[in-house]
């Protein structure tokens, strides 16, 4: 329809719905509600994304169906074993060791779990193909080798970003990109009396979480006398790493708006 020189506008379904008349749900009412919404200052529109994004996002929603195959099939495998004594700690790096223990079950449970292990194999062998082609995108895509520059951000993270978010230039500062990825915290604020609670968990919840990850594996490391050693010594692990994930979704928009990579202090003017 772009090219056919429309302008294109897509609304989210939360937009929408406050101005569709109560008990009159249909065609009429709906087209009437979307009319009424888009005209509101102050819609956020969906961005419009090329193919070659919707490519890009569509291997990444594989590889989360895969990764939740995969944890199923770990989990079934250990309750398997401890129906019959074996006890495995958690975490998928622990299930190799029960292979050794497969001729200690009876025989139709050893059919079983090595079932599960050819589905585990083979969710593993699928989620690296995949991997390997986001690794190609990253590779040929500017914005995406841009965003890896930033400490925590790799690769899967900034090909997602990339794929996502789309222009930059739609959120008017960096605190906003943040709370539309929900890392914010939500107000419940009245009479001029600021009450903050958690972080809203509005946006995408693929990049919230690997935001969060890497945050986590950053906060892990941090050093003293640092911004993030003292938040550390002061607040919750958790806590801190959703700070820091706030800091970071900051600098992606940074990073986008000005289309450079990362540096840790700008250049002054001359």
């Amino acid at each position: 329809m772009a090219a056919m020189g429309h302008e294109v506008r897509l609304l989210p379904p939360t937009v929408v719905k406050p101005f569709v008349k109560r008990g009159k749900k249909n065609d009429a009412a709906d087209a009437a509600a979307i009319h009424e919404a888009v005209q509101r200052p102050g819609t956020f529109l969906v961005p419009v994304k090329t193919e070659e994004q919707q490519a890009v996002l569509a291997l990444h929603t594989q590889r989360e169906a895969l990764i939740g195959e995969r944890t199923r099939g770990v989990n079934g495998v250990r309750a398997l074993f401890a129906e019959f004594g074996i006890i495995a700690p958690q975490g998928i790096a622990n299930i190799a060791n029960l292979r050794g223990e497969l001729e200690n079950l009876p025989g139709h449970a050893r059919v079983a779990a090595e079932s599960i292990f050819r589905r585990i194999e083979n969710a593993d062998r699928e989620i690296k193909v995949i991997e390997s082609e986001l690794m190609t995108f990253h590779k040929t895509d500017e914005t995406s080798r841009n965003l890896a520059t930033i400490p925590t951000v790799g690769p899967l993270l900034a090909t997602l970003v990339a794929a996502t978010v789309g222009d930059p230039s739609r959120f008017k500062r960096g605190r906003n990109f943040a709370a539309w990825l929900g890392i914010v915290s939500k107000q419940n604020s009245s009479g001029g009396k600021q009450r903050l609670g958690r972080i809203t968990k509005a946006g995408n919840p693929q990049i919230r979480r690997l935001l969060f990850l890497g945050a986590l594996s950053t906060v892990h490391r941090a050093k003293p006398r640092t911004w993030l050693g003292e938040l550390k010594a002061r607040k919750p692990y958790k806590v801190t790493a959703i700070a820091l994930a706030n800091k970071t979704a900051r600098m992606i928009w940074a990073v986008m708006s000005r289309g450079e990579v990362w540096r840790e202090t700008m250049p002054t003017a001359a």
